[in-house]
């Protein structure tokens, strides 16, 4: 995958025409894998460079201060960037902010292609518990599977709860276990017996099916999206 520089308006020589089509050939790559239903890592990797360039929009004190200069370092974090000096010219900030702007139109129109897809999966997610579910449920089993196919894939999560700017967020992580087949003999509840058996330390875990009716690719777009909906349903 094309992948741009976290600074790549203002690396290099600072020309228009030169970064739009830089941007544009990144862009067109992102929407071939949004045309293959394929979402992740790429949806993630359009939104953070949105969010740069429009906390550099909203932020005149940085472009007016702080551009046209050599990187030197970066606190992504705090969205900081420190720079040397190299030259004050006008003609050159206006450039920028040229840039800026046609990016803005751009990264939003790729990020409209992938939330549109995000969201008919996300509405088409259907998360159920199997049997009882404890009341400490930050650790179990998700069953992913589709209308479409007998196919289950088994997957152990673990949730945890991290503080970030005085906030408290929810991650989840997951490890692939193994791909059953469901069949009378082996419904949903015969699996949650069969993952109790085979792992006597949670004689009583929480387990979820994630079920939907579409059919897409499974590591770039089903599973993280099952994923954070799962989240939002356990808490």
């Amino acid at each position: 995958m094309k992948t741009l520089s976290q600074t790549w308006f203002a690396e290099g020589y600072i020309d228009f025409e030169l970064k739009k089509y830089t941007l544009l050939a990144y862009l067109q790559e992102i929407n071939r894998y949004f045309d293959e239903n394929k979402l992740y890592p790429q949806l993630g990797d359009v939104i953070f460079h949105y969010n740069n360039i429009i906390t550099l929009r909203d932020n005149k004190k940085v472009l007016q201060e702080q551009f046209p200069k050599k990187l030197t370092g970066i606190q992504l974090e705090k969205l900081q960037l420190l720079y040397e000096q190299v030259i004050a010219d006008d003609e050159l900030m206006e450039e920028l902010e040229n840039i800026i702007h046609f990016a803005e139109k751009e990264i939003k129109g790729a990020i409209r292609n992938g939330t549109e897809i995000y969201e008919m999966v996300e509405k088409s997610i259907e998360i159920e518990p199997v049997g009882l579910i404890p009341l400490d449920n930050k650790e179990g089993y998700f069953l992913l599977s589709t209308h479409h196919s007998r196919a289950t894939l088994v997957f152990h999560y673990r949730l945890s709860i991290f503080e970030k700017h005085d906030e408290q967020y929810r991650a989840i992580r997951t490890s692939f276990l193994h791909q059953t087949e469901r069949s009378i003999a082996n419904s949903f509840e015969n699996i949650k017996v069969n993952l109790i058996k085979d792992n006597k330390e949670m004689p009583n875990p929480a387990v979820y099916t994630i079920n939907t009716s579409l059919v897409f690719p499974v590591e770039e777009t089903l599973l993280p999206i099952a994923k954070r909906c799962l989240v939002r349903y356990i808490s």
